[in-house]
């Protein structure tokens, strides 16, 4: 005899909800602490709620190169701009392309707005500028190289010249991590400030300068952004100038400008033949003849006047050694991978940029504007959830009560969530971002209102409620999965073809229709599981809003028994 099959329980398992939920509580729990733990209690806001200014920029391409202004370029610029901001010491500036010719550049309240426009609005400024002097980039210092046992500059690796004369370099021992060309902390000789003498067209004269100078070297702190950004400020390229390695871990003395960012023909990374990254450099006919010049006079000097200095806005991002007299072509090697090999020949080419840009609109917001903005969207969005809990009251009675809870576990995971996105990826709650989340209440209410008709219709069908509650499941995870996944793909297309500010709408409702499948599933599924198991709930009281009288439902579904033995009457004539 055949032994009878084990029936299945119902999809999603009326026997363990609480594994759901103790892991959806564990989630809320450290998003809260890392949120606590990250000191961000709130989320950042944007420009239009917390205040700041506005540039609009347009983008103007030089005579007789129309074709200028494309994306490449633009993105280039946007990586200047922002590489400025952020040299003022504005940590959470926005700087964004917006069609194919506008920039935008968000700057929060705090920041001295006028120095922003006129740091934003300039072209990028690249000199190659002889190096004279090298030393850490603090205000101590740096001791000798046999007291620290730091490599001096000479031990850091460098190839010789190859035949076709083109230069190499390669970080020094106090090159940064990620690989890039910089020098690092190098030591010019046992007195690190510059001397009166070293500056080859000094005259003895200058002595006063030559003061000013050395006082500025050895004063000089490399440590903040700020600092790095104002060193060089306001500096000529006939100047001998002070200034700081893009990592801050070194400070150097640099000679006049020697050879102009724009006379760089082409810049890009390559692989040489022994397989290693490499920068190479074509400059134009005037350009190489400079570059000869200034390679041939380096090429005699030692360490580290042998030495020339890719400044960027005054910021140094290389510092490689000549070997050899180079002329049009050179290249650059050294410990680069792919993406460090591709940022340098991206610095190298700012100096050539096509573009200028003129400033089209500057719009200030004031924190007071901005609050109202946000308590009027905070007061939209309590009359939407006002709304939304009347009607689930009225209308679900008891159930609702699962609908609150459902909606608290959402809000709570998407308040942390933006939160600590604030820090991780610099998002910032604009105002559309706020509208978009106050559409995901509706959208969120929608998932739950799918499961409680569901579940009423099973019992419309005459089943109590336990069974209905995991019969329906199946049939409304479908409909809830499917509504979702259109919300989630409208808001990601708006995401990818709008710019600006939309944006923030679309980022905000497409994060919080993945919290709606998150919650519905872990959440509201376990809670109604457990519900069910009640008293007030699974005996239909008026108040549950699960009454059978109240929803119509049909008498209770009896199985019909089937007789398989044979009977043993005879059929009636």
């Amino acid at each position: 005899m055949a032994a009878p099959k084990k029936s299945r329980g119902p999809a999603g398992g009326q026997g363990r909800p609480g594994r759901s939920l103790a892991l959806i509580l564990i989630a809320m729990v450290a998003l809260t602490g890392g949120m606590f733990l990250a000191d961000q209690p709130t989320p950042r806001l944007g420009i239009d709620l917390a205040g700041g200014t506005s540039i609009t920029l347009e983008a103007k391409s030089e005579p007789g190169q129309e074709s200028a202004i494309n994306k490449t370029n633009m993105d280039t610029a946007v990586q200047i701009m922002e590489r400025r901001v952020n040299g003022l010491g504005v940590s959470e500036a926005e700087v964004q392309t917006q069609g194919d010719r506008n920039i935008i550049v968000n700057i929060p309240k705090g920041t001295n707005s006028a120095q922003a426009r006129e740091q934003v609005g300039t072209t990028a400024k690249l000199y190659f500028r002889p190096v004279l002097t090298v030393a850490q980039g603090t205000p101590t210092p740096m001791p000798s190289a046999s007291s620290s046992g730091k490599p001096s500059p000479s031990a850091s690796p460098s190839a010789s010249a190859s035949d076709k004369g083109q230069s190499s370099a390669s970080p020094s021992a106090g090159a940064t991590t990620q690989g890039r060309a910089v020098t690092g902390a190098l030591k010019a000789d046992s007195s690190p400030t510059p001397k009166a003498d070293a500056t080859p067209s000094a005259s003895a004269a200058d002595k006063a300068a030559a003061a000013k100078l050395q006082k500025q070297f050895a004063e000089l702190d490399c440590s903040s952004k700020a600092s790095r950004a104002k060193a060089a400020q306001g500096a000529k390229p006939t100047d001998t100038v002070v200034a700081c390695s893009s990592e801050g871990d070194a400070k150097y003395v640099l000679g006049p400008a020697e050879v102009s960012g724009t006379e760089v023909d082409n810049a890009k990374g390559a692989i040489d033949q022994n397989g290693q990254w490499i920068v190479q450099m074509e400059f134009t006919k005037d350009g190489a003849k400079k570059f000869q010049k200034i390679t041939s006079r380096l090429s005699q000097q030692q360490s580290p006047q042998n030495q020339f200095a890719i400044a960027l806005d005054g910021e140094v991002v290389s510092a490689p050694f000549v070997r050899t007299a180079l002329s049009a072509n050179a290249e650059i090697s050294g410990s680069f991978d792919q993406k460090s090999a591709d940022d340098l020949a991206n610095v190298l080419s700012y100096g050539a940029l096509p573009l200028s840009f003129k400033e089209q609109s500057v719009t200030t917001v004031t924190a007071a504007l901005g609050g109202e903005q946000l308590q009027a969207g905070l007061i939209a969005g309590a009359i939407g959830l006002a709304l939304v809990v009347i009607y689930l009251v009225a209308y679900y009675r008891g159930l609702a009560l699962i609908a609150l809870l459902s909606l608290m576990a959402s809000g709570i995971l998407t308040y942390t969530i933006m939160s600590l996105l604030g820090p991780a990826i610099g998002f910032a709650l604009n105002l559309p971002a706020v509208c978009g989340a106050i559409v995901a209440i509706g959208i969120t209410a929608d998932s739950f209102i799918v499961y409680f008709e569901r579940i009423r219709d099973e019992i419309r069908e005459g089943r109590t409620l336990r069974p209905a509650v995991e019969r329906a499941w199946p049939r409304a995870r479908r409909t809830i999965l499917v509504s979702d996944f259109v919300s989630f793909l409208a808001a990601a297309v708006l995401f990818v073809v709008t710019v600006g500010k939309v944006q923030g709408f679309a980022f905000t409702l497409g994060l919080t229709t993945l919290l709606d499948v998150v919650v519905v599933f872990l959440f509201t599924k376990p809670v109604m599981t457990l519900m069910a198991r009640t008293k007030f709930f699974s005996s239909g009281h008026p108040w549950s809003g699960l009454d059978p009288k109240r929803l119509g439902a049909k008498p209770p579904l009896r199985r019909s028994r089937r007789v398989n033995a044979p009977t043993d009457h005879p059929k009636e004539a």
